[in-house]
């Protein structure tokens, strides 16, 4: 029998909450084994997501880039030659110097997200930032709409710890599907529902598979989940069971609020949900009437124009019901503002000065073709470093952002372990890193532990993490700051004390630091974090953002969407696939097979009267863009909806376009922040291929 290997603790590197504590085989001559969940870790407790446990698959891959590319073809067209770690670096620091020299510092863009959720290899880019003037970053792509909403009422992005779900009666996942995204959130509903008969309800606009195993999904119309929370809230101070006292105490206007929702009962979030009156009374009463019910935000619901909206009216109502003074109950949207980081080091936040201007990444379509409203003043992008981001296939509006990388005055590097969409657009493609490859330092956002991932095998070919990229472009733009002298672990370690934490030594033996605060705090009993310590039902929303007068004083369904029309009459949701991390994980031949192909997923009888047949070749479109996929008809949506699982690659799809080229850059208000699930398309079936003519 062969010898498995030798077994190390390790992290989970994605853009997922839950940041599993892994265990990982390393065989001989490192070569990557089994991946498994840590069972000792009491929230992964064992249980990874299948894409993670096939990750030989991914780290091994024949594909993975292993050396510097310079561009020999067409921007776009993917034609690139081997070149040195020293010339790509040189080259790419002179068209960084030769930009801020034409142009001003500004005219440089550092532009990244969370491919690794790594503190130090995602968030180093900074550093580099703040000691150049270089352009800096909105963070709107993923977090700003559900954080707006969430900390307008709350105070702070932190709940109920998540592994109090076992010890709940009532779990209610809203607007996410963690069997496919956050698995682990499966394990601790699992035993609540075997050890207390807990009962589960997913809220969303399609079946999802965490739908298809609840006891009641309620398939809402996108962007109508304020609606149905305010019915909720509705029905708790109709019925008695808002806890006035808890009201009294934690909360800024509940007899206002009250009042306000005398007339958003059943009846009217009926009209405005498309769900039955009877099916949002039985809902309300059952949430309003079980003291232990645990509310799982997800995302998804808040990646629409009244998104952040959406998300504060879903916050409020563990607050009417008192939810928050039991074990089990209250809720939780993310952690991830518990942490209190120190990030001087790791981002050169020394070096940061304020005045220099915000680009907002989700509108980098607009950005690259001259859109003023995010320019301002100054100089169009000249030149970008992407690392972590794969923008061309992952931001909206993409076919405006493949307008912008055709551009002739711009220059592109792109870090990247697979020759990705925006690679094939770079001038220079660095080859990067994986997660076992590189040392570093994650928190998470589902749960509450800090780990710290050690570098267990050596990487393929010539590839250096982002730590090392970062290091070898400020050597060459004189680029001075302490955390460039610095390996990635004096990094995490220096950190980890400032911050007030336990060093890396002690992480490392350890293997994890819990920071959940104790019950009292992490449910609000001492106070809410805001001012006066109460949850705000009334937030201060303009002191949030430029566009916070158009919303709501109170929870309200928001009137902000775009709409369907006659001309597109179909409301559109592009939701995660199992088998894929935003565009991770799509080189991975499994997950392929397991996806089959993109589709789109239609209501019987919004097939019937397009006269589309399951599996046909269908279009979707609107003003910016069409594409081309398979039908896949289904019940448990309404009529009028699409879901589209994503995100393929583009060259998935027929024409080389994908599904992004049909959402929209419009920043989500108060804070901006993308807006995936809320497209207005038309469908129609695609015309029939004629077959090829025989030789």
């Amino acid at each position: 029998m062969q010898n498995s290997g030798q077994k190390f603790g390790s992290v989970c590197p994605h853009d997922c909450p839950s940041t599993c504590a892994l265990e990982v085989e390393i065989g001989a001559g490192g070569r990557v084994g089994a991946v498994r969940g840590a069972a000792d870790n009491s929230y992964t407790a064992g249980v990874i997501c299948a894409k993670v446990s096939r990750y030989a698959e991914r780290i091994h891959h024949p594909d993975r880039l292993t050396q510097p590319l310079l561009r020999t073809g067409p921007k776009g067209s993917g034609q690139f030659r081997p070149i040195g770690w020293d010339e790509a670096l040189d080259r790419v620091a002179q068209a960084f110097t030769d930009s801020t020299a034409r142009h001003g510092a500004d005219s440089v863009w550092p532009f990244y997200f969370a491919g690794t959720m790594g503190l130090v290899q995602r968030d180093g880019i900074n550093r580099l930032r703040h000691v150049m003037r270089y352009s800096r970053q909105k963070m709107t792509i993923c977090t700003s709409l559900p954080e707006a909403g969430w900390v307008a009422g709350i105070g702070q992005s932190r709940g109920t710890d998540p592994r109090e779900m076992a010890e709940s009666d009532l779990i209610v996942v809203w607007g996410g599907n963690p069997v496919s995204t956050q698995v682990n959130v499966m394990t601790h509903v699992s035993r609540a529902r075997k050890q207390r008969g807990a009962r589960l309800v997913v809220v969303d606009p399609y079946r999802t598979p965490t739908a298809e195993v609840a006891d009641l999904h309620l398939p809402l119309r996108p962007g109508t989940d304020g609606a149905l929370a305010c019915a909720v809230m509705h029905v708790a101070f109709r019925d008695g069971h808002a806890d006035r006292a808890y009201l009294a105490r934690h909360t800024d206007c509940p007899d206002a609020l009250e009042a306000h929702l005398r007339t958003r009962g059943p009846e009217w979030a009926a009209t405005i949900t498309g769900l039955s009156v009877a099916a949002i009374e039985d809902f309300a009463r059952l949430y309003a009437s079980t003291p232990r019910s645990y509310i799982r935000a997800g995302y998804g619901f808040a990646r629409s124009r009244n998104g952040a909206a959406n998300m504060h009216a879903v916050s409020c109502l563990p607050a009417v019901t008192g939810a928050w003074q039991h074990r089990g109950g209250g809720a939780l949207w993310s952690n991830r503002g518990m942490y209190h980081w120190d990030k001087t080091l790791i981002e050169g936040l020394d070096a940061l000065d304020p005045s220099v201007r915000v680009l907002d990444m989700s509108r980098i379509g607009s950005v690259l073709t001259g859109d003023r409203s995010e320019l301002g003043d100054g100089p169009q992008v000249h030149a970008l470093l992407i690392q972590n981001q794969n923008p061309v296939t992952v931001c909206p509006d993409s076919n405006r952002v493949r307008r912008g990388f055709a551009r002739n005055d711009l220059f592109v590097c792109v870090h990247e372990q697979f020759m990705t969409e925006t690679a094939r657009w770079a001038d220079v493609v660095l080859p990067a890193t994986m997660f076992l490859e590189h040392d570093d330092v994650y928190q998470a956002g589902g749960h509450s532990h800090i780990q710290i991932g050690r570098k267990l095998v050596e990487p393929p070919g010539t590839c250096r993490s982002n730590h090392e990229v970062l290091q070898g472009l400020a050597q060459r733009l004189d680029a001075r700051h302490p955390g460039f002298e610095m390996s990635a672990m004096e990094i995490i370690d220096a950190t980890l004390r400032a911050s007030g934490w336990p060093d890396a030594e002690t992480v490392l033996r350890e293997r994890w630091i819990d920071a959940m605060p104790a019950f009292e705090d992490a449910h609000f009993l001492t106070g809410f974090p805001q001012p006066d310590g109460r949850f705000r039902f009334a937030p201060d929303w303009r002191a949030m953002g430029d566009t916070a007068g158009v919303m709501p004083r109170l929870p309200d369904h928001m009137e902000s969407v775009e709409a369907a029309t006659p001309d597109c009459p179909f409301r559109l949701v592009t939701a995660p696939a199992r088998s894929f991390l935003n565009t991770s994980f799509t080189e991975m031949a499994s997950g392929r097979r397991r996806e089959g192909r993109p589709t789109v997923r239609l209501h019987p009888d919004d097939a019937a009267q397009a006269g589309i047949v399951d599996g046909a070749k269908v279009r979707l479109g609107n003003a910016r863009g069409e594409v081309v996929l398979h039908a896949r008809i289904v019940d448990g949506q309404q009529r009028g909806v699409l879901v589209s699982e994503s995100i393929w690659p583009s060259e998935c799809f027929e024409g080389g376009i994908g599904i992004n080229a049909l959402t929209s850059d419009d920043p989500g208000p108060p804070l901006g922040g993308a807006v995936f699930h809320d497209t207005a398309v038309w469908l129609r079936a695609a015309a029939t291929e004629m077959p090829l003519a025989a030789d």
